[in-house]
């Protein structure tokens, strides 16, 4: 008896086997892209606020849920749509669902009762205040 090796991934006159197994399995796992990925974030400070920038497009601003425990800020969403086609001799119905969640380590300096959110053209804006004692001065120092 002999034994033969065969890899089928190295012809290349047709797709085989396990490439198609291969394409389809990945296909059904990436289909949905919200997922397996949390939107990309934006931190950025001025003198005055912290804030985040979460790019989530295709919201709505009543998808988002925004909670703060102690120090501990938390942003998540979550969109379940429900679409059905009715025709004369089938009927099809389709779900989609799709979240994310982020959770962000405030610093000692912001001011947790002074935290707003807006959600314009695809980005969550959140604007976390600095406690007064925190807010950068600006003095000029003498030199003598």
């Amino acid at each position: 008896m002999t034994l033969v090796n065969f890899n089928n991934r190295t012809r290349n006159t047709a797709p085989y086997f396990n490439n198609v197994f291969d394409s389809l399995f990945s296909d059904a796992v990436t289909k949905n892209k919200m997922v397996d990925k949390s939107p990309n974030v934006n931190i950025h400070e001025n003198e005055a606020a912290y804030v985040i920038e979460l790019a989530a497009p295709g919201l709505k601003k009543e998808d988002f849920q925004i909670n703060l425990k102690k120090d501990t800020l938390s942003v998540w969403a979550e969109v379940k749509k429900d679409e059905t086609q009715v025709a004369k001799d089938f009927t099809r119905k389709e779900f989609d669902y799709s979240s994310f969640a982020r959770s962000f380590n405030l610093p000692d300096s912001a001011d947790g009762d002074n935290i707003t959110a807006e959600y314009k053209d695809g980005i969550l804006s959140i604007n976390i205040s600095k406690k007064d004692d925190a807010k950068l001065q600006h003095k000029e120092i003498v030199v003598s």
